[in-house]
């Protein structure tokens, strides 16, 4: 099969197209002809060599794909050869086939071509096991999305809104702040001209706040929080360390969490796939929630893609795509 590898650390252009052998399903695993991969800013960390795949997991990059079953191992039951799905993964979604635990597989979504669904398995469960389950984002609420034009945000947009929660995001430019307008934002906040702090706080504080930039925001984020209100930091693009005053805190009864999805265990990833199938696709199919794609490459562009990542022009999410129509013979 055709598969994206990191020849060595470094820059869009360490990444190329090579043969590696297929993929043969270990017990509980399934075997996926890939459509389309999602591409994710945790792969340009992991190709710039600061973000390992876990243990176990293929060494080429890749979160998140559509395609079609092509072989089932031992043990599994409930998917069939040649059934449309798409799969939260570890790691090797950048190839014409992976092998994923059939626990994080999902089925392809009703009304979603195939491969535009790339581009929900990773926002979807990042979304909702952070911002719905952990943090408990109730109707009515408040959300703050930084980086709401991002395929997280776009997504996190959405969702909020299906619940009946009220969104604020910050983005960098007038044409993302109106793209995240029409999905349901209310609350816009360009980061570069404004104070996201006075912002939010003008419009009551925010209830829940899904944060990807770390450090330089740590602060900021705890003053922009109501009272009982509740920090989610997914992302640390802006730096690890940072120094917080807990009075305040204390003062807001507010809880400040810190999660990542790759690196958890099958069973726990298992377990936030099956909640975003009960929850989040039902959601999908009847159109409150959709993928937003800014574009498609071909696996021999992904440094193209990886470059539009980085230069942070995009609204939603960028894919891959192997050109596949159907399962491989």
């Amino acid at each position: 099969m055709r598969a994206v590898i990191v020849e060595t650390p470094g820059g869009p252009e360490v990444l190329r197209v090579t043969e590696l052998p297929d993929p043969a399903p270990g017990p509980g695993e399934v075997v996926v002809d890939v459509a389309a991969a999602g591409v994710n800013r945790a792969d340009l960390m992991q190709r710039e060599g600061r973000y390992p795949p876990p243990p176990g997991a293929p060494e080429h990059p890749g979160l998140e794909v559509s395609g079609w079953v092509s072989a089932l191992g031992e043990g599994v039951s409930g998917w069939s050869v040649g059934e449309p799905v798409c799969a939260l993964l570890a790691g090797g979604g950048y190839a014409e086939r992976v092998a994923v635990p059939a626990g994080q597989l999902l089925p392809a979504p009703a009304g979603v071509d195939l491969v535009d669904a790339a581009a929900l398995p990773e926002t979807a469960c990042t979304v909702w096991s952070n911002v719905h389950v952990l943090a408990g984002l109730r109707p009515g609420e408040l959300l703050l999305v930084h980086g709401g034009a991002s395929g997280i945000g776009t997504t996190a947009v959405q969702l909020a809104r299906a619940v009946g929660a009220r969104v604020a995001v910050t983005a960098g430019s007038a044409e993302k702040l109106a793209r995240c307008a029409e999905l349901g934002a209310e609350v816009l906040v360009d980061y570069h001209r404004e104070d996201f702090v006075e912002r939010v706080r003008a419009a009551g504080g925010a209830d829940v706040v899904l944060d990807v930039v770390g450090a330089p925001y740590l602060a900021r984020n705890v003053e922009a929080l109501a009272t009982g209100g509740r920090l989610v930091v997914i992302g640390l693009q802006g730096g690890r360390s940072a120094e917080l005053d807990l009075g305040t805190l204390l003062a807001k009864r507010a809880s400040v969490h810190a999660t990542s999805l790759r690196g958890r265990p099958l069973e726990e990833k298992a377990a936030v796939v099956a909640s975003v199938r009960d929850h989040v696709w039902p959601l999908v199919a009847d159109g409150a929630v959709r993928p937003v794609v800014h574009a498609r490459f071909a696996l021999e562009e992904a440094a193209d893609a990886h470059r539009v990542l980085e230069e942070s022009s995009h609204v939603g999410k960028v894919l891959l795509t192997t050109g596949s129509t159907g399962p491989r013979a």
